[in-house]
């Protein structure tokens, strides 16, 4: 993982009010709660008295409530009540607080922050200038048997799509690559596809060729796009569950009409179409090795590999930075 970042992890509705919900996420197991106001808190599931996971445990107001022994905790971690001590007692009790992480909400996704607490950033990465409220989305997770990088790295293939997506949006068997062109922008890895029928032609060069209105576009950590058109997109926010287990949170976005519900239709059965091609990129995708991709991996790129390159170029450089 690249440390000091914010991960989106989470649908925000997952997270309902009076529950506990306990999940893995960057390979640490986490408890997420709200307190009486709806605030979002995020703690290690593990109790510091005796090692009990706090999510076997309950909400006690705003309080996670340990199923051992009844300590309680607040969103921010802090030990605030041990029973076996007494209402009246005045001890400090702040050696019992809980490892608590950062997190935040935008856009209904759940964010953490990976890395010091003291490095938190405002703000959290997000298509903001593509996608706004008057979107109406379709939404549905998928668990890969895949480290996030492997995951992230398919959506910037423009090599595979008339190979593996032979008969979705791969049609039409152009299976010649020009560029493709590259760009890293104000923090996006941007690119598009630009394929074409081979009879023959010598392949463009990168500098050649240009980014198109269909393009792909990607943020660190974890966050991607597909600009279909200004009124019609694919957003999915890679959740890296360990090292070999990734959840994307596939997300269809429509406003073609003026009605909000009609968008919200077509919504619901787009994701339909966008679950069939997820799928065949999952069938290949959770065959490669090794698990997690490296700038540095043995494997013999193409030039048309150019946006696989400059997502591991970066990675790597944002790890090494931190």
């Amino acid at each position: 993982m690249i440390p000091n970042q914010w991960y989106a992890i989470l649908p925000s509705r997952e997270v309902k009010r009076g529950a506990l919900y306990a999940v893995k996420r960057v390979n640490l197991d986490l408890v997420l709660f709200r307190d009486a106001e709806g605030k979002l808190g995020c703690v290690v599931d593990q109790c510091p008295h005796r090692g009990a996971a706090l999510s076997a445990g309950k909400l006690a107001g705003s309080h996670v409530r340990c199923p051992f022994h009844g300590l309680e905790f607040d969103t921010e971690g802090n030990c605030r009540r041990i029973p076996a001590n007494g209402n009246a007692s005045k001890e400090d009790i702040s050696r019992y607080n809980v490892k608590q992480y950062p997190v935040q909400e935008l856009m209904g996704i759940i964010y953490l922050w990976f890395g010091e607490s003291e490095k938190a950033t405002a703000s959290v990465p997000f298509f903001h200038d593509q996608i706004d409220n008057s979107f109406s989305y379709s939404e549905f997770p998928d668990h890969w048997n895949a480290h996030y990088s492997r995951c992230i790295e398919n959506q910037l293939d423009v090599v595979h799509v008339p190979i593996v997506h032979y008969n979705t949006i791969g049609k039409g068997n152009k299976t010649l690559v020009n560029g493709p062109k590259v760009l890293y922008e104000n923090g996006m890895l941007k690119t598009s596809a630009n394929n074409e029928v081979d009879t023959g032609q010598t392949p463009k060069k990168p500098d050649d060729c240009e980014i198109r209105s269909l393009y792909l576009g990607f943020l660190f950590p974890n966050i991607w796009i597909n600009h279909i058109s200004d009124k019609l997109m694919v957003l999915i926010y890679f959740a890296p569950v360990d090292e070999e287990n990734t959840i994307l949170y596939v997300r269809f976005y429509c406003k073609l009409t003026p009605f909000r519900s009609l968008n919200a239709l077509i919504a619901f059965f787009g994701k339909f179409a966008n679950k069939r091609i997820e799928r065949q990129d999952k069938r290949v995708v959770v065959t490669q090795k090794p698990a997690a991709s490296t700038l540095k991996s043995g494997e013999k790129l193409l030039t048309g590999d150019g946006p696989i390159i400059k997502y591991r170029k970066i990675r790597q450089e944002l790890k090494e930075s931190t």
